[in-house]
């Protein structure tokens, strides 16, 4: 992390700090645009996302130069907002990733980044600031702070009303996140509500069986376990992994006929193709991981249903070329099947167990 001294503030001006917008006394070093509250703030935002952008911020955050003609000032502006635009993406997912892996003190800072750099972008009402106030609602649920969560999906809710284009796409997101908050708040009724409004508007977007719908299923499944309503759970698990199945099982067969032929449909042999961002890869691995927990610790496990949450995991991990977690799940499911399952269930696990196997043996 690069050192961090006291700042000089000029006379008249007022610096903040980029976590909690109080007044700055410190500044990175590294970029000199960046300015906090102290040594904590500091290293938080370090940890979570300015090290990854310290050096995009500079031209972001300093005066444009001098353009001779207005096409060359036109031109610096348009590549002003690309940066910024690149940032609002990068910022949004690597805060999602961390919400996924249940990092919520990590998530905040690069979660306010997106919101700022859509401020930038967008202005202060558009609908397009939604998705980035959703995470930081998130972020919140997961620190326990529901009362700023609430202040958080309220600016959410308030810019959604407003507005006359928001997608079916950020309506599902908005819902989600207020099934999220009831769940937290043990008012599983209107969760309840919420969540199935959350699968209604993401199938509109994205079809029933889309993986973007399926953290809805989720959630919702989520709900009916705790209330030991076991039979409406378990049948929202299975519809849950048979989306993820079907997803990756698509990029595993063509992947698996290309690798097994030495050749790579992309020409790059045994590239990681999963076809999800790292946010994306985070989630299926919390979804399956936590299905796969509630699976085996069921008071009447099912074998089948267990092994279908194995081979899903191990084609995940496959398809991320993670072969040791791949090998370690497919060599789960295969003990499994093999003491309890039919003799095609068997031969399906080998044959995916050795492919693993075979990749681990030859890394590239």
């Amino acid at each position: 992390m690069n050192v961090i001294y006291p700042l000089a503030v000029p006379k008249g001006r007022r610096l903040c700090c980029e976590v909690c917008e109080a007044p700055a006394e410190r500044v990175c070093t590294a970029c000199t645009v960046t300015y906090y509250c102290g040594v904590v703030h500091q290293r938080a935002d370090w940890a979570s996302i300015h090290e990854k952008i310290c050096q995009l911020l500079i031209p972001l955050r300093t005066p444009m130069p001098f353009y001779n003609s207005e096409e060359e000032r036109q031109h610096g502006r348009q590549q002003l907002q690309q940066r910024q635009k690149y940032l609002i993406e990068f910022c949004y997912t690597v805060a999602q990733k961390y919400l996924f892996e249940g990092k919520h003190e990590e998530a905040v800072p690069a979660a306010l980044h997106s919101l700022r750099f859509r401020m930038n972008v967008h202005g202060l009402s558009s609908v397009e600031l939604v998705p980035a106030y959703l995470l930081l609602s998130e972020a919140s649920l997961g620190l326990g702070r529901i009362v700023q969560a609430e202040e958080y999906l309220s600016q959410a809710q308030w810019t959604v009303l407003k507005s006359t284009e928001c997608c079916n796409a950020t309506h599902s997101l908005l819902h989600r996140n207020l099934g999220l908050l009831y769940m937290a708040k043990e008012n599983y009724a209107e969760a309840r509500y919420h969540l199935a409004n959350d699968i209604y508007f993401a199938s509109c977007a994205f079809g029933v069986e889309d993986i973007r719908t399926s953290g809805g299923y989720f959630h919702l499944a989520n709900i009916f376990h705790t209330l030991n309503k076991l039979e409406q759970a378990d049948t929202l698990y299975t519809k849950v992994t048979e989306i993820w199945n079907n997803y990756l099982n698509n990029y595993y067969e063509g992947l698996s006929r290309s690798r097994l032929q030495q050749i790579d449909l992309l020409g790059k042999q045994f590239e990681n193709d999963t076809g999800l961002d790292e946010a994306q890869e985070a989630e299926a691995i919390r979804i399956l991981t936590s299905i796969l927990n509630i699976r085996e610790s069921a008071s009447k496990p099912d074998p089948e249903k267990t092994v279908f949450v194995l081979k899903t995991l191990a084609m995940l991990y496959y398809l991320m070329t993670n072969y040791s977690k791949a090998q370690k799940y497919a060599t789960k499911a295969l003990t499994i099947a093999t003491e309890q399952l039919s003799d095609q269930e068997q031969e399906n696990v080998k044959n995916l167990l050795n492919l693993i196997s075979a990749e681990e043996s030859h890394p590239q």
